[in-house]
């Protein structure tokens, strides 16, 4: 993720729907009390906090110290660590994610290391973006530096798979995938597209040196006013979400 650094306080200020809408995926885990849940990129712990007092035995990780401060500051037992190292072993009844694994280009080192961190029987439960997610702001953000004579795709850090992309890396690795899909999600964005992108679109931004940052935003967002700004203002992403539940065997 080479460029995007993340802040608690810009993550609250412009991003907190992402928890907030995180209902359908938490209702796939459909935690139990009692089980002891490792949450993949825990961010904040908005999410770990809610399944603790429910009565989970939670544990966060999270590649950002920023992050994990505030998910501390919650009284959430988190930890930095990047999840394509972690070395947990047959330890947790789940492992939950929401809005990270499209960060993590190595779609196989991931996996593993999940598969390896379950209890025989447990499940992998998350939610990441999904083919053609938020697919008008790529193409802008790529067009823009292009226009600029940078390579836009190079300074992409997401991936954005199909249900059947991810579905073969996940049985590659011993899974067995009860259900997974790419649903689409258009989503409102609360602090508009230069909240987005100054939030999520780091990798892209930093490309530039910093006194050319703030006209490419402004021409991101005059190739995507018509499109995705609607009549009152608000602008609307053209998320989806890929949902899937896979299940390390006894």
């Amino acid at each position: 993720m080479s460029g995007q650094i993340w802040s608690a306080s810009n993550y609250e200020r412009n991003a907190r729907y992402v928890s907030d809408l995180a209902t359908p995926v938490l209702e796939l885990l459909a935690a139990q009390s009692g089980e002891r849940i490792l949450d993949l990129g825990c961010g904040d712990g908005v999410i770990s906090k809610e399944l603790a007092d429910f009565g989970c035995d939670m544990v966060g990780i999270d590649a950002s110290p920023d992050l994990v401060a505030a998910a501390k500051a919650r009284g959430v037992n988190a930890s930095v660590v990047d999840a394509t190292a972690m070395s947990f072993a047959e330890e947790f009844d789940a492992v939950f994610s929401n809005a990270v694994l499209h960060w993590i280009k190595d779609a196989d080192e991931v996996i593993g290391r999940v598969f390896t961190a379950l209890k025989p029987g447990g499940r992998f439960v998350a939610e990441l973006g999904g083919h053609k997610c938020v697919d008008n702001i790529h193409a802008a953000l790529i067009a823009e530096l292009d226009r600029r004579g940078y390579d836009g795709v190079s300074f992409c850090p997401w991936y954005f798979p199909t249900a059947d992309e991810y579905g073969d890396h996940l049985a590659r690795h011993g899974f067995e995938v009860e259900y997974i899909a790419v649903v689409p999600r258009p989503t409102p964005l609360p602090a508009g597209l230069a909240g987005f992108i100054e939030t999520f679109g780091g990798s892209f931004v930093k490309a530039l040196p910093e006194a050319e940052r703030s006209d490419y935003v402004a021409d991101v967002g005059r190739r995507l006013e018509k499109t995705l700004r609607s009549d009152d203002g608000t602008w609307v992403a053209d998320y989806t979400r890929l949902r899937f539940v896979a299940r390390k065997a006894h």
